[in-house]
């Protein structure tokens, strides 16, 4: 059996917010911005928009994907809905704190009344663990055929808009894809899906990202006041030296496991933090820096959703094609890590 990515969509707010606007407010410029992230612009949502409705957009552009690709449900987009057997939504910024789940949230708006429903917590990293645990659902039950995988984050809702070293960072969107268990050979001529994943962590440096208030470890209290709600805390210079190590290290591992070299990858698709992460990567692989593919100038950093997002707009670009080795690699807060390696 083999777990393909059949369909991609993606969804951004409309309102597009560029350096040189942030830059009217902070004591930043467009060009200490693009030079030290790569970042040009970010798109944030408005004050009713939350991550289930950016995540329900994003997989109704994959589901009508779905349709056009899949002659079997007959142009129906209702019976795309039906056949999903799971939704897992890899975010950091769920609708509701603890509970309901986003992904239930998304699987009511849908009418996906056959699938199960779950979200996925790992920071940044969350899509590449969200879609490891889809392939491993699909798995465990031979009636399930299609999971909808989606990363979907309001990032704008917990950044401090006063501090100008995290602010900048930070976007809003969606990505998600279909995975679909098929026939198709894993092993040998013609091997097809998701070949494997490394997920790691190292709590340890928790701190170092954190969103500390209004868990059970800081729980908000009776009568206090808040000068600030949650927001991004991040110890920026820990996080990249750590970033930089699971990149590369993680690139190293898939490719040692798998047997096989930089020059047979199509692309790396990186979790889109910091164009200067990448740059380092490719410097100590000896990686032209055109293999990574990188949209961080257009929607910054937008968590769980970057790599989603990105595919979508390879996919739909044409830069992905059957066959293709695609690598994926991302890294973030918990401290996590991870990557996925598939053929397109």
């Amino acid at each position: 059996m083999a777990y393909e990515i059949v369909a991609t969509g993606m969804a951004v707010p409309p309102r597009r917010v560029s350096n040189d606007e942030l830059a009217q407010k902070l004591d930043t410029s467009d060009e200490w911005i693009r030079s030290h992230t790569g970042i040009g612009n970010r798109h944030i949502a408005d004050e009713h928009t939350a991550a289930s409705d950016l995540a329900v957009q994003a997989a109704q552009s994959a589901l009508h994907m779905l349709v056009e690709r899949d002659p079997s449900l007959g142009g129906s987009y209702e019976a795309a809905v039906q056949s999903l057997d799971m939704v897992v939504v890899a975010t950091a910024t769920p609708d509701f704190y603890g509970f309901p789940s986003t992904a239930c949230l998304v699987q009511d708006r849908l009418g996906a009344h056959r699938a199960g429903a779950v979200d996925v917590v790992a920071g940044c990293t969350a899509f590449i663990y969200a879609l490891e645990t889809a392939a491993g659902m699909l798995a465990l039950k031979d009636s399930r055929r299609r999971a909808l995988v989606i990363g979907a984050e309001i990032l704008s809702k917990v950044t401090n808009w006063q501090d100008r070293s995290t602010c900048v960072l930070f976007g809003d969107g969606a990505g998600a894809v279909i995975l679909e268990k098929t026939d198709a050979p894993t092993k040998g001529q013609g091997r097809r899906g998701l070949l494997r994943s490394i997920l790691g962590s190292d709590g340890s440096g928790g701190e170092h990202l954190i969103l500390r208030r209004g868990g059970s470890r800081n729980p908000y209290r009776a009568g206090e006041t808040l000068d600030l709600p949650p927001v991004i805390e991040m110890n920026g210079r820990a996080v990249y030296n750590f970033a930089v190590k699971a990149v590369t290290d993680t690139i190293d591992a898939l490719l040692t496991e798998e047997g096989i070299s930089v020059e047979d990858l199509a692309w790396i698709v990186p979790h889109q933090a910091n164009a200067r992460i990448v740059q380092a990567a490719a410097k100590r692989f000896g990686i032209p820096e055109e293999k990574f593919f990188l949209n961080i100038e257009e929607y910054a950093n937008t968590s769980a959703a970057s790599i989603p997002i990105a595919l979508d707009e390879m996919n739909r670009s044409g830069k992905l094609h059957r066959g293709d080795l695609i690598l994926m690699v991302g890294f973030g807060a918990g401290l996590t890590y991870g990557g996925n390696l598939l053929i397109w």
